[in-house]
């Protein structure tokens, strides 16, 4: 029988009226995603580290009618992530969404790096995508009313930006292979712990190089890292931010509500050349 409803078909991608916190938001990909939501009409509040450029952003986004809003901190700081998620439920009421953007690397040799280059590197990455799940995900199931609301999406969608880099090797990733690959592990970890209970979806997606002030280098099709990456890049071409605009919606809408614990690859094909 085929139970399909036109309703749901309408509206499966839409986060319209959702709350959407969005780390990192002042980097490439951050700024993206946030202005996805924004555009699709979510609330968006958005954090990172330097509040000069997230209130450039705010005026940028509400000049352009997206209700949205900023709080300053430090992913990986357990006092200001409560005091982050704290602030959005004082502003907008709850969370639905929860994007987390932030990111670090040093590449650097193991025989080089320090120790505690490396451990700043996990923090980054792997320690502070933990602590922003753990405290999002608490609010997500403080905010559930009565067992009916638990069924899956319906108590949140959390999506963590990771790595291609979480799959494969590369010299001078020790730090930033191993903690985006953690990172890939926590999620599947997470999402046996919060979906089939909580009706939390929590995802990854794991992207390919795309253009950003730190990657601009790359770019130049005349470079040797440029056309190393072609060898293995089946869609022809290096990633630009918007390129996961996409997934992200998909990821944070309804028609995701059976995608739980998934590192989606968002490669171009570098995964499977």
């Amino acid at each position: 029988m085929v139970s399909i409803k036109k309703d749901f078909v309408d509206n499966m991608f839409s986060v319209a009226g959702k709350v959407a916190l969005v780390t990192g938001a002042t980097g490439a990909l951050g700024k993206v995603l946030a202005k996805t939501y924004g555009y699709a009409g979510a609330k968006v509040m958005m954090t990172g580290r330097n509040e000069g450029k997230l209130k450039e952003l705010e005026d940028e986004f509400k000049a352009e009618g997206i209700e949205c809003a900023y709080s300053v901190a430090d992913p990986a700081d357990e006092s200001q992530v409560e005091s982050l998620v704290k602030a959005t439920v004082e502003k907008y009421g709850e969370i639905n969404i929860l994007a987390v953007c932030h990111g670090y690397n040093k590449p650097q040799n193991i025989l080089e790096q320090s120790v505690a280059d490396w451990q700043y590197i996990m923090d980054a990455d792997c320690k502070s995508v933990y602590v922003v799940c753990k405290y999002v995900a608490q609010q997500m199931v403080d905010q559930l009313n009565g067992a009916e609301n638990i069924a899956s999406g319906q108590g949140g969608k959390i999506l963590v930006v990771t790595s291609q880099r979480s799959k494969r090797g590369m010299a001078g990733y020790t730090g930033y292979c191993t903690s985006k690959g953690g990172a890939d592990m926590m999620i599947a970890s997470m999402a046996c712990d919060l979906s089939a209970k909580y009706g939390i979806n929590v995802n990854a997606i794991c992207p390919t190089v795309f253009r950003s002030e730190l990657t601009e280098w790359m770019f130049d099709p005349e470079s040797a890292v440029y056309q190393n990456f072609m060898k293995r890049e089946p869609i022809g071409r290096l990633a630009e931010p918007e390129d996961f605009a996409g997934y992200a919606l998909f990821l944070s809408s309804n028609a995701s509500n059976y995608i739980t614990g998934a590192a989606c690859d968002c490669s171009g094909g570098y995964l499977v050349c």
